[in-house]
């Protein structure tokens, strides 16, 4: 490791346990474009050595995470178990989720929940009425939050000095001829998603996708995930998104909120 590479590495704790940093690595490895590695593809995915890679690979193995035919490993569905934890503490998944599946039966296009992780904006519930992107997007999916509306609401709703720290560090490459790769004017949109409430993404993430999102609060009006509709460009203009599909996004929100307090407030009395 170069000097400046060490100085680049945030400070770690006494506690910290860098093992279980690079089993946890291999895991994040693993992806829709890699579904299953060889012990090499490991290796330079995550910067570990062979050996290392051979040994993190073995454990989880052993441990059920992980098969290989001998050559090729791969994930099992008990890597499921990790995530779920987190999903079912979340409670806003469930909660979510009927409100989601009755907004996509009553606009009949796909409708989403996410949280923001990093600079990522993570699904952890969804609706789907039918496939209309090329990458397919189920719970666990992450995106870049800049290009999505959802990631643009929880953007917007950062603290001032986070969000200067965000746009000093963020990529804005194009990934199609609508995307918005001028951090200026991505600040000005955020601004603007700030004093309206909602953010609507013009096939920024991928021609002929449209979508709208809107921030969902907890009881202290703190915005903790956002939920959307996306739509297909050839059958939903922007003045459609607006008039159509923003006030029952609208709506399905107050429920989600109203639901994500009723439970809050029995999880509680129960705690009592």
């Amino acid at each position: 490791m170069t000097d400046t590479e060490a100085a680049a590495q945030p400070t770690r704790g006494d506690h910290y346990v860098q093992s279980l940093e690079r089993g946890l690595a291999v895991i994040r490895a693993f992806s829709a474009e890699r579904p299953e590695m060889t012990l090499s593809d490991a290796a330079r995915a995550t910067g570990l050595t062979r050996a290392a890679a051979r040994r993190f690979l073995l454990t989880l193995t052993d441990l059920g995470y992980v098969r290989s035919d001998g050559r090729l490993f791969a994930l099992t569905p008990r890597v499921l178990e990790l995530g779920y934890a987190y999903l079912s503490a979340a409670g806003l998944p469930e909660v979510a989720q009927p409100h989601l599946q009755a907004l996509a039966a009553e606009v009949r296009e796909s409708s989403s929940v996410s949280v923001l992780d990093g600079d990522s904006v993570v699904y952890v519930a969804r609706a789907a009425t039918s496939r209309i992107m090329r990458v397919a997007i189920s719970v666990g999916t992450r995106f870049p939050a800049c290009f999505t509306s959802m990631g643009r609401v929880l953007l917007a709703s950062r603290p001032r000095e986070e969000l200067d720290a965000y746009l000093e560090r963020v990529e804005l490459p194009a990934l199609t001829r609508h995307t918005l790769t001028d951090p200026a004017e991505l600040r000005a949109e955020l601004d603007r998603i700030r004093d309206q409430g909602w953010a609507i993404i013009d096939q920024e993430l991928e021609e002929g996708l449209r979508s709208v999102a809107a921030p969902i609060r907890n009881r202290e009006g703190r915005v903790v995930a956002a939920a959307n509709v996306s739509a297909p460009a050839d059958r939903t203009t922007l003045r459609g998104l607006r008039t159509d599909l923003l006030p029952p996004l609208l709506a399905t929100v107050a429920r989600i909120e109203a639901d994500l307090e009723i439970a809050t407030r029995i999880g509680g009395s129960q705690g009592a």
